[in-house]
């Protein structure tokens, strides 16, 4: 489903994540799923932890409160993302790796790249709401992404519309 479609097919019923200057890195630019979440500034020890179970075809939605200081993923952890099932990684901070990651076939979204290490202290959280761009992303809620950008649904959508 293209997110341009399913806009004009649901409307104010989704919210939109605002022009933040994210880029594709992953082979997958469209991808969509149930999301799960983490909250971490410069650690990615739940990121880590979240993308070693099973995703089920989720999107894990990674809170890095914006920083471009270090690097939430890299190819370890998307390779272990795509043998765990998640359809992809939408990261509000930096990835690395980004050569490796673009063969991948998972989608990944991020404000940009740092080849910068991660610090390994065990912090953040995992499965609350988190905010950024205007969106609220709240687990077990739908997220679509494509090339147009990223919309959140409370439901799984049909297109058309029924």
């Amino acid at each position: 489903m293209n997110t341009a479609d399913l806009c004009d097919a649901y409307g104010d019923e989704l919210q939109y994540l605002q022009p933040l200057t994210f880029r594709d890195f992953g082979k997958r630019k469209k991808f969509e799923g149930v999301i799960a979440t983490v909250k971490c500034h410069d650690d990615n020890s739940k990121v880590k932890e979240a993308l070693s179970e099973p995703g089920d075809g989720q999107v894990l939605v990674v809170d890095g409160a914006g920083s471009m200081g270090r690097a939430l993923l890299g190819d370890n952890l998307a390779t272990s993302a795509i043998k765990n099932g998640w359809n992809g990684i939408l990261i509000y901070g930096c990835i690395r790796d980004s050569e490796e990651i673009s063969k991948m076939e998972i989608g990944v979204k991020a404000l940009g790249t740092i080849p910068r290490k991660t610090m390994k202290k065990n912090q953040g959280t995992r499965g609350t709401a988190v905010e950024f761009g205007d969106v609220v992303f709240n687990p077990g809620h739908y997220l679509y992404s494509d090339h147009d950008g990223v919309v959140v649904a409370k439901t799984k959508l049909v297109y058309p519309r029924l």
